[in-house]
């Protein structure tokens, strides 16, 4: 259970540590019963419900915390009796109505619901119930049935389409799609409208022209595709008068559903974008919606019932004009990103470089074969090697001299046709095993492969070009693929290549990372559509490598000492097997046989202890004797382990002085704190170096001479991109009044706390130290506390100078005994007595390993402190720089705030102060590559002020490994005393937003991170609806217009200052000044995003903040969101808006069991951001509570302790 937020205003209260609870799982969420009372399930001859209706559960209804009461009617789910309305009573178990009795077409049902969720015609497109289907694995067109149904997706013929056994006859000969028309002729593959379908002329009408999404014809065809809903398909109304309502009930786990209301069907806008029109309820009359019903007595709906159901409408006020709200789509095949509305034009305009470089799109015709090798092998770079070996043999004789591009998997493609649509070749591959042994040449084993390559379907590059030119809407993502593969051909053959990046030990020198490992460098690289036209993109980029040693002497760096001096311990043997499981291993006591292994763990037993039969007869002998008497080997480390390879069943035993790593394998475990340290050294490039190190990998690549880019007629350019950007303005910040400066206006991103006082100064009355370093002596400790105090006051805190008592020293092992005694005494030594501590100050080693995760996690969720750590250097330097920065994250952390907007004080930020709007901030952080037990975990924070926007609540939750979409926005679930309850931390969120303001909020932006491009759409589905459905669950009339922005911070893209001499144009560290946004030439095509830098360099290459509008009800233009966008960064120090968005990509790391290693980012931040510190000490609460489980934990309830644990977190 998600805990219910606390109010973020009022006077604070000690705190309650935080309680874990385990996540509900009630066995009613949408149970879909077929009978049962109302509220229960029912079956009911009903009213025709208003818009968008969803049902409102008993036991959490409303702005008010969840009471008892089963009141309130469960979703219809799968198997439950639907209810028509003006139809019969009930229909048959499974589903709604209006997905049956339909046309032969299989498309529409006569009665407006969203019929692409039907069953339907063999084109194996709809839904046969429990969710769209066509969004699960598929087949390569990205269309199909999972289950094996439709055929005609199966195995086919030459096109790679239609139906085996050779109907229908509509998928036999076609066009360049690989579809056709019947009769022989493809006419709705010709010139065509926007859509890129249709026929423009003497088709069929439903191919005409249509409505913006591209489906239907508005007249004059098939009544089918008529009066139809948002998804742009439909049919004639129902017989009955009534019209079905669509629900989730049967398709989406049954929860809720939209409804068309009554009456006259109205036209419904775009989806990309809402209309500027009056959205009022329709008025619900027993007479009205049933009188035209014939099959059913007009039934009376009460007011608790109406109550009960999920409406989808604005709740303005009368006096300003009310939005219209979209429904949430059902499917991608029912959603358009929004267009962009412009672009920007505010700012100072200059002209930057970006790592893109033109491609100029083939002229070629790109044809791909299906590629099947026997026996079947998992390893690409055999694959590799097969198909080489077949090229080089067959590419003149059987080939027509063309040079094919191959995946390593199951495609090939071509430029051109190949002189076969099937054919089978006989490939011999010798093992790469050679050498010398005993002086006599040793023969090579072979290994015989089948490989068969079928013609499968032409890749169309026209739909590309249409894409590129704006008039299509969806990328080709086939025609990508294949270009893509072409360009990494080469460098796959030349480096080891890591996902889409390729390294080697050439590009770069080598650096060590200590314990085994060195980095190498490498460049990523990526095709990708742009405005400018397709651009590849080139980045630099390192990751570790396992060192190419003996194993010895790779043991002896992993322990950090001479193994022959002592035995290994258990815990060393632990270390070894972890670091060396899956390692590959060459032996050099064969001369120059380098046979390769690959490690499956190490033996129990010692060397010299080991011994096997090496005959039939049971002669057995030791690992020394064998290797002494079969190769003249005598080993010396007798005292380790034997490498163990193979399988459990038929082991090998290696010694590991007989072994050495492979060069080129790839670290993907975890790296430790000195690691990931050396890393950053080697990955930090100003600027100027890193521009120079890009364009001199452009030409060490030579793409003009790629015999696969000359081959499709691919073309590079070799000089940057030039994009015209702007430097937005920075906001003013205001400060107290009692200050001598009482605003700000930021300069190059930065500004500083003198003469000026924080808006809202925290108090922080009992305090305390405790000093974890053996450097710092306790007077050092003493003094500088004192100035650490004196400085929060300076700043406009109400801070106590003495501590209540005096430094305590401690040493890091016993942390949690000293934190826990220093809590008692402190709670005994103050005024009045068991008053609790407002604060702890710590002060940690440089290095201090895992123990400012122990002390996190003891503070946060044991003892419910406020801790603030300081380093030791910073301690001895003590700035007053350092420390100002000290005390406004110590002012949010009590309650405090450090500043505001002046505009938005001013309610001069259009769509944001004109009315109340919470902002939101979401990201999913998975555990590390290995981990497979560990959940991942959500967490979602958002804003409980309004105008200012500086205070941030929050909520953390655990949920399925590697899930990406965020399952506990909204909940509903079976509680034995209050029967169906609705939560989640969307609904959380909105109501302690309206106990802190006082104000329902009006609109909702929610900006979510750690989204990755193929992504887009489902997560908008699912996370959109939970978002309209904690709406709904709060009030029938509520659904505020949402604005939903993905943040990407993972790309690849950098943009460099057109001249870096220019002082005008970069900022101290050499990078873009902060502000500079840009939403031309290298973005989308047609879609509403942009890359804003906001903020200021400090070592490296800055990288600016990608953000990809996926649905706008707001209607922002470009300047109005990124205005927006930026502005808030300047509240929060850190990327807009979402605090989480530094913090929450190290959860996994902070707080995994010890011994792991760590990584944590101590960037200071204000106001907001540190609301991410409590989400993230949460961490290790969840996996000690229950390791890989799906586990919610409750509130912290910072203002007191003693409240219930059913609150959220506040910011701090």
């Amino acid at each position: 259970q998600i805990s219910r937020p606390a109010a973020a205003a009022g006077p604070r209260r000690p705190r309650e540590p935080i309680m874990v609870r385990k996540k509900r799982t009630g066995t009613g969420e949408s149970s879909g019963e077929a009978s049962g009372a109302p509220g229960q399930g029912s079956s009911q001859p009903a009213e025709r419900a208003p818009p968008q209706q969803h049902q409102q559960h008993g036991g959490g209804r409303g702005w008010v915390p969840q009471q008892g009461g089963r009141g309130g009617g469960q979703h219809l789910g799968r198997g439950g009796q639907y209810q028509g309305q003006g139809g019969p009573a009930a229909h048959r178990p499974g589903g709604p109505p209006e997905y049956q009795q339909r046309e032969y077409q299989g498309r529409g049902h006569p009665g407006g619901g969203p019929p692409e969720y039907q069953p339907r015609d063999y084109q194996g497109r709809g839904h046969p119930g429990g969710g769209p289907p066509e969004y699960q694995p598929r087949d390569p067109q990205g269309r199909g049935h999972p289950g094996g149904a439709p055929p005609e997706y199966q195995p086919r013929g030459p096109q790679g389409r239609g139906h085996p056994g050779g109907a229908p006859p509509e998928y036999q000969p076609r066009g360049p799609q690989g579809r056709g028309h019947p009769g022989g002729a493809p006419p709705e593959y010709q010139p065509r409208g926007p859509q890129g379908r249709g026929h423009p002329g003497g088709g069929p009408p439903e191919y005409q022209p249509r409505d913006p999404q591209g489906r239907g014809h508005p007249g004059g065809g098939p009544p089918e595709y008529q009066q139809r809903d948002y998804q742009g398909r439909g049919g004639p109304r129902p017989r009955g008068g009534g019209m079905p309502q669509p629900s989730y009930g049967g398709h989406m786990g049954g929860r809720g559903g939209h409804n068309v209301p009554p009456g006259q069907s109205r036209t419904v806008p775009e989806l990309h974008q809402a209309p500027d029109v009056q959205y009022q309820a329709p008025v619900v009359s027993p007479s009205a919606s049933g009188a035209g019903s014939s099959s059913q007595p007009a039934a009376e709906v009460s007011s608790g019932q109406v109550e009960q159901q999920f409406q989808k409408l604005d709740i303005s006020d009368q006096s300003s004009t009310s939005q219209a709200i979209q429904p949430a789509p059902a499917s991608s095949k029912s959603v358009r990103f929004p267009l962009r509305p412009g672009m920007g034009k505010c700012g100072d305009r200059c002209v930057v470089k970006a790592n893109h470089f033109f491609a100029e799109l083939p002229d070629k015709d790109l044809h791909q074969y299906d590629v099947t090798i026997t026996p079947e092998v998992t390893s690409r770079g055999v694959n590799r090697a097969v198909i080489a070996e077949l090229v080089k043999l067959y590419r003149q004789s059987h080939m027509n001299g063309r040079l094919p591009a191959y995946d390593g998997r199951k495609s090939l493609y071509t430029a051109g046709p190949l002189p076969f649509t099937s054919r089978t070749f006989e490939i011999a591959l010798q093992d790469e095993d050679e050498g010398l042994v005993g002086g006599q040449a040793t023969p090579r084993r072979e290994r015989q492969f089948r490989v068969v390559i079928k013609y499968a379907a032409r890749a169309d590059l026209h739909h590309l070009a249409m894409f590129l030119a704006g008039r299509q809407p969806d990328a080709p993502q086939e025609a990508l693929q294949v270009l893509d593969i072409v360009l990494r051909e080469l460098p796959t053959a030349r480096y080891s290549p890591v996902s889409r990046s390729f390294y080697s030990p050439n590009l770069g020198r080598r650096q060590r990372l200590g314990d085994g490992l060195e980095s190498w460098r490498g460049f990523y690289q990526s095709i990708r559509p742009t405005q400018m036209g397709l651009s590849l993109n080139i980045d630099m980029s390192s990751t570790a490598f396992i060192e190419p040693l003996p194993v010895i002497e790779f043991v002896a760096q992993l322990l950090c000492r001479d193994i022959s001096v002592r035995p290994l311990t258990d815990s060393d043997r632990v270390k070894i097997k972890k670091a060396l499981r899956g390692v590959k291993v060459e032996v050099t006591h064969r001369g120059n046989m380098r046979r390769k292994y690959r490690i499956s763990g190490l033996t129990s037993q010692a060397t010299r202890e080991l011994s096997f039969p090496v005959d039939d007869r049971g002669t057995v002998k030791t690992v020394v004797q064998y290797f002494l008497e079969t190769y003249g080997f005598n080993i010396q480390h007798t005292t380790l382990p034997c490498l163990q390879v193979g399988n459990q069943q038929r082991p090998n035993y290696l010694p590991m002085e007989v072994c050495k790593i492979v060069e080129g394998q790839r670290y993907s475990k975890r790296l430790n704190e000195k690691q990931i340290t050396a890393l950053l050294k080697v990955t930090c490039q100003r600027p100027q170096e890193r521009e120079k190190d890009i364009l001199q990998t452009v030409h060490h690549n030579a793409y003009y001479e790629d015999p696969y880019a000359q081959e499709f007629g691919i073309k590079i350019d070799e000089q940057l991109a030039s994009v015209e950007a702007r430097v937005l303005p920075p906001p003013r910040l205001k400060y107290h009044d009692s200050g001598r400066e009482k605003d700000v206006l930021p300069r190059v991103g930065q500004w500083n706390m003198m003469n000026k006082k924080m808006v809202n100064g925290g108090r922080v009355g009992h305090w305390a130290c405790i000093n974890f370093s053996r450097n710092v002596q306790d007077n050092a400790a003493k003094v500088f506390c004192h100035e650490l105090a004196i400085m929060c006051q300076i700043s406009g805190m109400n801070f106590a100078p003495e501590p209540v008592l005096p430094v305590l020293s401690a040493r890091p092992e016993h942390v949690e005994r000293a934190l826990k005694a220093r809590y008692h005494d402190a709670m005994n030594a103050s005024k009045p007595p068991g008053k609790e501590l407002d604060l702890l100050i710590v002060i940690l080693p440089d290095n201090n390993g895992s123990l400012y995760g122990d002390l996190k996690r003891i503070c946060e969720t044991e003892l419910g402190l406020v801790s603030q750590c300081c380093l030791t250097k910073h301690v001895f330097k003590m700035s007053k720089q350092y420390l100002a920065n000290v005390a406004l994250k110590i002012n949010v952390k009590v309650g405090g705030r450090n500043t505001v907007l002046v505009d938005a004080l001013a309610r001069r930020i259009r769509l944001v102060t004109d009315r109340p709007t919470i902002i939101f901030g979401a990201d999913v952080t998975h555990p590390h590559p290995g981990e497979d037990s560990s959940p991942s975990i959500a967490a979602v924070v958002a804003s409980q002020d309004w105008p200012e926007i500086t205070k941030y609540a929050g909520l953390v939750s655990a949920q399925a490994h590697r899930q990406e979409l965020i399952q506990d926005l909204f909940k509903v679930w079976q509680d034995p005393q209050r029967g169906t309850v609705t939560g989640g931390m969307i609904k959380e969120l909105l109501i302690s937003f309206k106990r802190a303001t006082g104000q329902k909020p009006q609109r909702i932006i929610f900006y979510r991170d750690g989204v990755s491009e193929g992504q887009f759409y489902q997560v908008l589905l699912f996370e959109l609806d939970a978002i309209r459905k904690a709406c709904a669950s709060l009030e029938p009339n509520y659904q505020p217009p949402v604005t939903f922005v993905v943040v990407q911070k993972r790309h690849h893209t950098r943009l460099f200052a057109n001249n870096h001499n220019d002082q005008r144009t970069v900022d101290r560290s050499g990078n873009i000044l902060p502000g500079t946004v840009v939403d031309s030439k290298i973005c989308h095509p047609t879609e509403f995003d942009f890359y804003l830098c906001s903020h200021a360099g400090i070592q490296g290459t800055s990288r600016p903040a990608h953000y990809h509008v996926l649905w706008d009800e707001n209607k922002f233009t470009a300047d109005e969101l990124q205005t927006l966008t930026n502005n808030l960064c300047y509240t929060d120090m850190l990327d807009a808006p979402a605090p989480y968005q530094l913090f929450l990509p190290h959860i996994m790391h902070i707080w995994q069991p010890s011994g792991l290693g760590s990584t944590w980012s101590r960037t200071p931040l204000t106001a907001g951001p540190w609301l991410a510190v409590h989400v993230v000490v949460l961490h290790r609460a969840v996996h000690a509570a229950a390791p890989g489980s799906g586990m919610l934990l409750s509130g912290l309830s910072l203002p007191s302790r003693k409240t219930s644990s059913a609150s959220c977190f506040t910011a701090r």
